[in-house]
């Protein structure tokens, strides 16, 4: 304990800089993965195209990804830049599916009605397909969301300020208490990300949470009047 108060300024700056090293990704990733996924499922020829190229790119080994991109982009290998691009492409990589997959599920009914009542494709898609996918897409964005905070600590190895400096640096000296100072962090950020997303959903999509509601009370047991 009295190692993490003497080094509390260390460590609030590696949080500072895991926070927003993960942010940037996760947003970039949502902002770019969405629009992939409603071409993937407006025009089903190119779907398994978009679809197969996500999972080819989550297949890249992040370290080798981390040390490969200074070389195109023109940066320092200990740029950030280099890892907030690598992981901006996970982050595109797991999301384009479930973008494809949410738009999908939107019933066609609410589709058809909309166009019915003069929707044009695109209002027809932020007011009615968007919404209506909204749940979906806010669960996936929380699996990106943990899979991208734990991807930052590999940015350590390349010489990448972030909590991941305490695993690599606590194990070169041996020292169990900064590995675990390390794991908590991110824990802690991980955390605080997932329940800032369902607060978020909760805001702006209310009707997901009366739907639930409403889907829970239909299956209770029905009272048998004698």
């Amino acid at each position: 304990m009295s190692w993490f108060i003497e080094n509390f300024d260390l460590i609030a700056g590696l949080t500072g800089n895991h926070v927003a090293l993960s942010i940037v990704p996760i947003v970039l990733g949502f902002v770019i993965a969405v629009p992939l996924g409603w071409i993937a499922n407006r025009w089903l020829a190119l779907r398994s195209i978009v679809i197969a190229g996500g999972s080819l790119l989550y297949t890249i080994p992040s370290l080798p990804l981390f040390v490969m991109l200074p070389y195109l982009l023109g940066t320092r290998i200990t740029d950030d830049r280099n890892i907030v691009v690598a992981l901006t492409i996970y982050a595109v990589a797991m999301m384009v599916r479930i973008a494809a997959d949410a738009l999908a599920a939107v019933p066609a009914e609410a589709i058809e009605a909309a166009t019915a009542m003069g929707y044009s494709p695109w209002t027809r898609f932020w007011q009615v397909e968007f919404p209506l996918a909204g749940p979906v897409l806010l669960a996936g964005l929380r699996v990106v969301s943990a899979s991208t905070i734990a991807l930052v600590s590999v940015g350590a190895i390349i010489g990448s300020a972030n909590l991941g400096y305490l695993y690599t640096n606590g194990k070169q000296r041996d020292f169990l208490e900064e590995i675990v100072i390390g794991i908590m962090a991110s824990l802690i950020i991980a955390l605080v990300f997932d329940v800032v997303l369902v607060l978020l959903s909760r805001v702006l999509m209310p009707w997901s949470r009366q739907s639930s509601r409403a889907k829970h009370r239909s299956i209770l047991p029905v009272e048998r009047v004698a």
